[in-house]
């Protein structure tokens, strides 16, 4: 498969990152083998690193090797933490806990945010509030497939 000739950034949050180390089928892993390809870049935060590993020694620690194996080898983008000034001001679109999250992505200026929690960020509401892109794994899949076959088929359906 030829490369689109536009890289999508993204950055991928802790859930999406455990869930794609968790099972080698599902939109989560289809997006870190992309990511891991070359073809999409991914982009974390130091908490987001922090987070997946606690979490994978906790939940899956059959996984801690083949986690840090992954990041070793992947090497994503790491943007710093938010500064509280950004985080603030993320806390007046989501809960305070998401702010972080969603204030790194848009300091990060990626395309998307990549997330499973459909409650706190996916919902409509949210979404009208805030400019960066979030999206689940299958989104932003869909959006990729339709990018290549612009690029690379001429195709400019629906």
């Amino acid at each position: 498969m030829q490369k689109p000739t536009q890289k999508i950034k993204v950055f991928i949050d802790t859930n999406v990152l455990i869930a794609g180390l968790n099972s080698v089928t599902g939109a989560s892993a289809t997006l870190l083998d992309l990511c891991e390809a070359g073809v999409i870049q991914m982009v974390v935060s130091r908490q987001v690193l922090i987070e997946a590993d606690r979490n994978v020694a906790a939940k899956f620690p059959q996984l801690v090797d083949r986690f840090h194996q992954f990041m070793h080898t992947l090497a994503p983008l790491m943007v710093e933490d938010p500064t509280l000034a950004s985080m603030e001001k993320a806390a007046t679109v989501v809960d305070r806990k998401d702010a972080p999250i969603l204030a790194a992505a848009q300091n990060a200026n990626v395309d998307f945010l990549i997330r499973l929690d459909k409650k706190h960020f996916l919902n409509p509401k949210m979404r009208q509030k805030v400019i960066l892109k979030v999206v689940s794994p299958i989104e932003c899949l869909q959006f990729f497939e339709r990018l290549f076959l612009e690029e690379q088929l001429g195709y400019l359906g629906p």
